[in-house]
This record gives structure tokens, sequence and C-alpha cells, in this order.
């Protein structure tokens, strides 16, 4: 039973040292790039009522998510996302003018998901969320962003990957599908599964051209030349139309941040979050296979707290940064000095002036009384595994 209580439960783990400090030496230079740009840091709480991440505001599933009951039966969730809790709380307290809102966040997010087998069910996210704004310049802003926080952290080589989701959506109303059907097919087409999207439409009445579009959803990837073809298939389609178009401005002001050399286009790049409105995207690296940024506008989700605002956002998991930048082998440099005073009883007052005068010189001291002569070699050894550069004896 003790030795259990050494371990942790599948899917945490404990973080310290220079791992622990590399983190927060991340963290504190994206939030100092990301406060140059007018955002405003907000923290919301670890736990909120269940309903907030509820299927009705279309972001987690219920039974991916951690729940609880308070005192007086109230049923709570951990969070895991933090866009809904940070929507609730800008209704709660900001948009008392037209003012957009720009707000940051940095904290824990809590996944109970049963296909994460050797992965982190607690991760630190950092997130921006771009309030009351619904033209395309905030959509710029925010994957301009994205690719400076990328730069900022060390990554050189990556790529910024996007989206519409409404031009999805148009084809599937031309198409007359409801929303469970959507459901299923968004699914297929996320996973890439041909045969799937085949199996699913082949009984459903529509037009050859649409289910021809459907079925080639995956095609629709490449640089700025693919959102001709994507126009061309939906030539008819308004909604989808206003998709591709919105995609080509996106693309001109990327161009002025000089951001446009990290784009790609994906149109079947389609998330299994519902609150997703207009465009996506996602940021992927080599060394890892998962994206390492995800974003994108979500109009309607700030309407669920009783406040109608155009919205949106993104999301970097710094776990999943820190794996990637060590797999790139990028790696900071150590600006952090640790020292080691060693002394006897006898040499307490004189090992604290010097720890002091260390501590002047921005060096992290430490202390420690050596009651052996023969101990001292061993002391040195152990404080050389633990990073420390420098030992003193008094």
């Amino acid at each position: 039973m003790k030795s259990r209580l050494l371990h942790t439960p599948e899917g945490v783990r404990d973080i310290y040292g220079d791992e622990l400090y590399r983190k927060q030496k991340i963290e504190n230079k994206l939030k100092t790039l990301i406060r140059s740009y007018g955002y405003n840091e907000i923290e919301t709480p670890t736990f909120e009522f269940f309903d907030i991440f509820s299927q009705e505001t279309g972001t987690t599933p219920s039974r991916e998510v951690y729940k609880f009951f308070d005192s007086e039966n109230n049923t709570l969730a951990l969070r895991p996302d933090f866009t809904p809790g940070v929507a609730r709380a800008a209704v709660k307290y900001f948009f008392e003018d037209d003012i957009p809102v720009r707000l940051c966040y940095l904290g824990h997010t809590f996944s109970n998901r049963s296909d994460l087998q050797g992965k982190l069910k607690e991760v630190t996210e950092l997130g921006l969320e771009y309030m009351g704004e619904p033209s395309v310049d905030a959509d710029a802003e925010m994957i301009a962003l994205s690719a400076l926080v990328l730069k900022e952290a060390g990554l050189k080589e990556f790529q910024l990957c996007i989206g519409n989701a409404e031009y999805f959506r148009g084809i599937c109303e031309a198409a007359g599908l409801g929303e469970d059907t959507i459901s299923d097919l968004t699914d297929h087409i996320r996973n890439k599964n041909y045969f799937g999207t085949q199996d699913l439409l082949n009984d459903v009445d529509m037009k050859d051209d649409i289910r021809e579009t459907l079925y080639s959803f995956s095609d629709f990837f490449g640089n700025i030349e693919v959102l001709d073809l994507a126009e061309e298939k939906v030539k008819d389609i308004e909604r989808s139309l206003n998709a591709v178009k919105r995609l080509r401005e996106l693309y001109e002001r990327l161009k002025v941040y000089g951001a446009e050399k990290y784009v790609t286009f994906d149109l079947g790049m389609l998330s299994k979050h519902h609150y997703y409105t207009g465009v996506t995207f996602r940021a992927y690296t080599f060394g890892t296979g998962e994206a390492i940024v995800r974003g994108g506008r979500y109009d309607n989700l700030l309407e669920n707290f009783g406040k109608r605002k155009a919205a949106v956002g993104f999301t970097i998991v710094i776990d999943q940064l820190m794996n990637t930048l060590e797999r790139q082998h990028i790696k900071e440099e150590q600006d952090r000095v640790k020292a080691l005073v060693l002394f006897k009883d006898e040499s307490f007052k004189k090992a604290y002036e010097k720890a002091l005068e260390l501590r002047k010189e921005g060096k992290d001291t430490s202390m420690t009384r050596v009651l052996k002569e023969e101990d001292m070699e061993k002391i040195r050894e152990t404080a050389k595994n633990r990073g420390i550069n420098e030992v003193y004896t008094v």
C-alpha cells in the first residue's frame, strides 16, 4: 500500500527541477509576447458547473469529462477545455461597450478519454481569445500570433494548416443532410475514412456532383491554388463560396504579417468541437504527429451565455511544445547558475555571507552543513548530478 502512494494515476506526472524551470521560462516568454499585442490575462476556475462543458454547447462529450458532485448535489466538472469558461467570464465581466475583448490564459485542462494510453490526461495550455470582432482581421491576427508564438518558443520549421467549417456546412446544407448525418460524416472526413464516407452517403438522396464533392473532400489540401479547385466544386453553393472568399482575404492579410510562407489550406480539416463556425487552423511540425496549435472561429458560443458576439481563438499545449523542442534538439541557452556553499558548524556565519554574495550576483545559492571531511567529495558529486554549477567550501 505504501509503495502505491508513491505513484501517480495514469495520465498525470510530477514535474520538477530543470525541466520545470525550462517550462516556466518558455511560458513567461510567450506571455510577454502575447501581452505586447494587448491581450489581458484571465484565470477561470479549475472546475465549473458541468453544463458549461456539456454537449449542448458543442464542446466535450460527457464521457470524456471528469465529473463530481458538490455538497448541494450540483454536478461539477474539471475543465476539459478553456474556451467555454473564458466565454462565460467574458459575457459576465465585459462587453459593456462595443470595444473588442482580447484575453489570454495559462493553466491546466483535464481529459478523461480512454484512448490516451501513454499520453497525459492533465496538461498545461496557453491560449488566446479575441472576442467581439467578426472581421477577417481578427482571424489573421490570431493565426499570425500563433506563428509568432511558435517562433518565440524556438521552432523554425512548422506549417499552419487553415480550413473553414462554413465550406463543409454549406455543402451539407445543399445536400439536405440532418445533424446526426453531418456529425457522422464529420468524423469520417476528419479521420480520412473514405470508405466510411461512401457507406454513409450511398443511400442518401442528393445531387451526384455534391455526392462526388463529399467523397473527395480530403483532396482539398495544398497551397493557395487549391482554393480554385474548391471554388469550382461549389460554384452554385453561396455559403461555401463565401467561405472560400474569406480564406482568400485571410491569405492577403497573412501576407502583411509575413506569415504566408507557413500557410497551407485544408478544407477537409474538420474539428470534433462543434462550436467552430468559420475559419479553423492548426499548426504542425516534425517530431510529433499531432497539432501543436489548434484554433478557430466560434461565433455562436457566447450566445449560450446570453451575449451574441463573434469570437476567434487558439490554444497551444505547453507539454507537447516542450516535447517537440526536445525532439528537435532545440534548447534554451542556460541562464541559470546554481551554487552550493559547504560549511562546518563553526563556519556558518562566513558561509551565510558567501551565500548572500553569490545571490547578489544572480546565482541560485543553497547552503549545506558537512559533518565529516570524507563526505565532501560525495556531496560534490551529488551536486553535479543535480545540475549545480559551482560548489564553494567555507
